[in-house]
């Protein structure tokens, strides 16, 4: 199905985990389809023939392109808040305080990588010189005279020039981690 308006959706069967909000992006658009309410993996719905359209959240897209699709419309555009009243008891502070904490070492974290290469002892200040890393990086030495195993973080905003620039000064056998967590 191509998609060119809400009102192509007349008549159609859309797969959902959120039928109240799609129902009321319908009604406020005036077209009548049904309504399939499905939890989890949505996506798949219009391959095994149990619907037309799907109305699912996105945030990247991988998944819609994984199963053919592609976003057509946006629906409603939200954001997690975290609200608290002020004065509240110690207890509760506390426990806030810890929520954040950790919300904000996932947040950190999904913006660096960790990065592990090998460098010739010779360039190892020139590499080093190119990795912030969290405080510095560390270094180690390798099983092989003249060689440095390096480890650091580096900013995904920055990562491909960094990574170019250690190529240069001579680090090989470069990997590249995902960070889960971030605590600094």
């Amino acid at each position: 199905m191509s998609y060119e308006n809400v009102k192509g959706l007349q008549g159609k069967r859309i797969a959902t985990s959120y039928p109240k909000i799609v129902s009321a992006f319908l009604e406020k658009n005036q077209v009548s389809a049904s309504i399939h309410e499905i939890s989890g993996s949505v996506e798949i719905a219009p391959g095994i023939g149990l619907a037309d359209v799907v109305a699912d959240l996105v945030s990247s897209g991988g998944t819609l392109f994984m199963n053919g699709l592609k976003e057509a419309e946006i629906i409603l555009e939200s954001q997690a808040v975290m609200i608290a009243r002020e004065g509240i008891d110690d207890d509760r502070k506390q426990l806030l305080e810890k929520l954040l904490f950790r919300i904000r070492a996932v947040k950190k974290a999904k913006k660096s990588k960790y990065i592990l290469l090998n460098a010739p002892n010779a360039n190892l200040n020139d590499i080093i010189s190119l990795l912030p890393g969290m405080r510095s990086p560390t270094v180690l030495p390798l099983a092989e005279s003249g060689w440095s195993s390096v480890h650091s973080v580096l900013s995904e905003d920055e990562f491909w020039e960094r990574i170019e620039k250690l190529k240069a000064a001579g680090a090989e056998g470069i990997l590249v981690v995902p960070i889960e967590k971030m605590i600094i």
